[in-house]
């Protein structure tokens, strides 16, 4: 069932709108005031008509549907209108600060969304708003109505959903309206009633009353039911203010008079009392036939004296309601503006309180920032102050440590400084008033050598020319110094001092020197050196290097000299360029050293130690040099044995010292050792000259700290080999040199 009613006397905006704008509303809902504010700040204008919808929910259908004016206490209203007068005049004091006017629409209907949807179909309402509440929806049956009233409204008519005051969906319409709205002609004839009652009620204002003019058809209509509101509101007009959205109504008794239309709802083909969602022209005029009458009484026949006396009765109900407005609207303005004030007031203090409390808790949030920075720097400060602290303990230890160092120093430098001197001052000594060596004049020299005579000279060294002569009725070797070599006056000094003072039968004797010219004068080795015998020229014919037990024997003989040099005192003595070269063979093949030129003093603190050495410029002939004396400069004791283990690997191969270990080392792994024996010896003990190689490629380690000791390791077993080639030797038919 469908119960239009009609609250306001001008009801549409002058000049027309395009569409009707409803809004269906719900009790209790905050969706339904934010959508009747919304459609009042988006879709209507001042003096424009908005519908307001609300649905009542009814067990069983009926068949009549009335438009009343829900202010009205009349006997005759229905139930449901004095029920939802209250939920009504909520929405009516908003509507009038905006200036809306308002038609007020109650349903009574099972369905809520077939109610809604058929009443936008009949009365072809082109704009609805629903308010989405935020938990239950629209209506509080359901909570899919506003989706359900989308689906299922027309399709010339716009569906907005608003939630919290923004559109939460929309359904913009299809086509227009397909006929004009029943609610459209009714706005109209209440709009020219409510015009016709404005200029009764200014005439009787004026006091010319003309009783005949009473007597008009449209005053008999007023006077049987349709009074309009003179007001059009059911509340007092507020001042109009956006952000005023308050709904509730006055609660004072209101005077305005009520008029009903009936509508008889019926259907001309018996169908049943609902029609589809898609309406057309005819759907108002086969559903809808208005039949006016009065609710208070259905007897309309009055006298013409009591007619004369209800206007006059009205008349003066009349002015005394207009003197009562005017007092109430000057008492209300006078309140209003004294609310006004206070509300700004209250605004401008509360925006004061809130710049108070902004700055406070800046000016905190400041003083905090001041506290933390404060303790940081104090935390700073303190660091700063320990470490300074620490700096001096520092400074003040580095001292004393630099203090008790510089006295160390300077006592080793002073002790170094004296040993120096002494060992100066013996080695003077020594050369002054040795009389081990004697010293020949250059005239003594020439005449011995022919004016140094080419027939005369046997050999060619770094160091100068050798020639062979006979000194004092014995053979001797004249080694000359070039006169172009700054290097040559240091090693000679150097060989003189060394050999002037030691004799062993593994070192070259010096027979005599000329220190002015650079001459020294040795003993006559008839073999030459051991590099001749085994690749130079006399290779060819010396049958006794062919034989192992030689061999062996200069292996042990070359190691018993070098021994000797690294026991010298107060200094033990590095060679530094052992070699085969400087290894010279006499008459019987007894090997001796030579050329001590290079030869190091090494400080006794080291002699003990031989991984320890000092610091020297590298000397030496390469593949024979100490690679890691070669690499850092550190000279010891063991750089001799490495030149030892290459000068044992090439007595053992015969060949060059280039990657003599490496090929060596990789024959044993292979297992092919004896195909690196010197094929030149027929008969070579294989398991001895084995035992020979392995000591020869520990002494020839790369790292000094891997190859074993002279004294303890090496010539013990150099020595063991020479007694097993001896004791061969008496037992064999070639016998061996007897000094070996």
């Amino acid at each position: 069932m469908w119960l239009p009613g009609t609250k306001t006397a001008s009801i549409i905006k002058k000049g027309g709108g395009n569409g009707l704008v409803a809004v269906a509303i719900e009790k209790d809902n905050k969706g339904s005031r934010h959508a009747l504010k919304w459609a009042a700040d988006t879709l209507l204008s001042r003096g424009q008509t908005l519908v307001l919808i609300h649905v009542l929910h009814t067990t069983s259908p009926s068949h009549e549907a009335i438009i009343c004016n829900i202010n009205t206490n009349s006997p005759a209203a229905s139930p449901h209108v004095n029920i939802t007068k209250d939920l009504f005049r909520t929405f009516h004091c908003y509507c009038s600060r905006k200036d809306i006017q308002c038609l007020d629409v109650l349903l009574e209907d099972m369905d809520v969304v077939k109610g809604i949807t058929e009443y936008v179909s009949y009365a072809a309402i082109e704009n609805l708003v629903l308010g989405q509440a935020s938990r239950h929806g629209f209506i509080r049956f359901k909570s899919s109505t506003p989706s359900n009233i989308l689906k299922g409204a027309p399709d010339f008519c716009t569906v907005y959903v608003i939630s919290k005051g923004r559109i939460s969906s929309v359904r913009s319409a299809a086509r227009t309206a397909p006929h004009a709205s029943p609610l459209l002609r009714h706005i109209q004839i209440l709009h020219d009633e409510n015009a016709r009652e404005s200029e009764i009620s200014s005439k009787y204002n004026r006091a010319s009353i003309k009783p005949s003019s009473w007597q008009s058809e449209s005053m008999k209509q007023s006077q049987l039911g349709r009074r309009i509101n003179l007001s059009g509101r059911s509340c007092m007009d507020f001042p109009e203010s956006d952000s005023d959205i308050s709904f509730v109504s006055s609660e004072r008794p209101s005077s305005v008079r009520s008029s009903s239309v009936f509508y008889d709802y019926f259907d001309l083909h018996a169908r049943n009392p609902r029609t589809s969602t898609s309406s057309d022209h005819s759907l108002g005029s086969t559903r809808m036939r208005p039949k006016f009458s009065d609710l208070s009484s259905t007897d309309i026949s009055f006298s013409e004296d009591s007619r004369r006396s209800s206007v006059s009765s009205s008349l003066l109900n009349v002015d005394e309601a207009e003197a009562d407005m005017r007092s109430l609207k000057l008492e209300l303005k006078h309140t209003l503006e004294i609310y006004t004030t206070a509300c700004r007031e209250t605004l401008a203090a509360q925006q004061k309180l809130g710049e108070l409390q902004n700055w406070k808790i800046e000016e905190e949030k400041k003083m905090e920032e001041m506290q933390l920075s404060q303790e940081a720097a104090e935390a700073s400060v303190e660091q700063e102050k320990a470490r300074s602290k620490a700096a001096r303990e520092t400074a003040k230890a580095a001292k004393r440590i630099a203090r008790v160092e510089s006295s160390k120093r300077e006592s080793v430098e002073v002790k170094a400084l004296k040993e120096a001197e002494e060992m100066r001052k013996q080695l003077d000594n020594l050369t002054q008033n040795d009389k081990r060596y004697r010293r020949y004049t250059i005239e003594e020299i020439e005449r011995a050598t022919d004016m140094f005579s080419e027939a005369r000279k046997i050999g060619e060294g770094g160091y100068g020319p050798v020639y062979k002569c006979y000194l004092d009725h014995t053979q001797v070797a004249v080694k000359v110094l070039r006169q172009d070599s700054a290097q040559g006056e240091a090693q000679f000094q150097q060989e003189v001092n060394i050999l002037g003072c030691i004799r062993h039968p593994n070192m070259v004797l010096l027979i005599g020197a000329c220190a002015e010219h650079g001459i020294l004068v040795y003993e006559y080795m008839a073999k030459g050196s051991l590099e001749d015998c085994m690749f130079g020229k006399k290779k060819e014919k010396e049958g006794k290097m062919r034989s192992w037990k030689v061999r062996f024997g200069i292996a042990a003989e070359i190691a018993t000299g070098l021994l000797f040099l690294h026991q010298t005192k107060p200094e033990p003595l590095v060679h530094r360029d052992l070699k085969p070269g400087n290894i010279l063979l006499d008459q019987n093949y007894v090997s001796k050293i030579s050329d001590v030129g290079l030869a190091k003093l090494v400080p006794a603190a080291t002699a003990g130690n031989g991984t320890q050495c000092c610091m020297t410029a590298a000397a030496g002939t390469f593949c024979y040099i100490d690679p890691e004396y070669q690499q850092t400069g550190m000279l010891g004791v063991k750089s001799d044995v490495y030149s030892l283990g290459i000068i044992l690997l090439q007595l053992l191969t015969g060949r060059p010292a280039m990657g003599l270990a490496h090929q060596v080392e990789e024959s044993i792994k292979k297992d092919r050792f004896g195909e690196m024996l010197d094929p030149s010896v027929p008969d070579w003990p294989l398991e001895q000259a084995l035992c020979l190689a392995n000591l020869a490629l520990q002494c020839a380690q790369l790292r000094r700290k891997d190859r074993p000791d002279l004294a303890t390791l090496v010539l013990p077993r150099l020595q063991i080999l020479r007694d097993f080639a001896s004791l061969h030797s008496s037992t064999s038919s070639d016998q061996g040199p007897n000094d070996h």
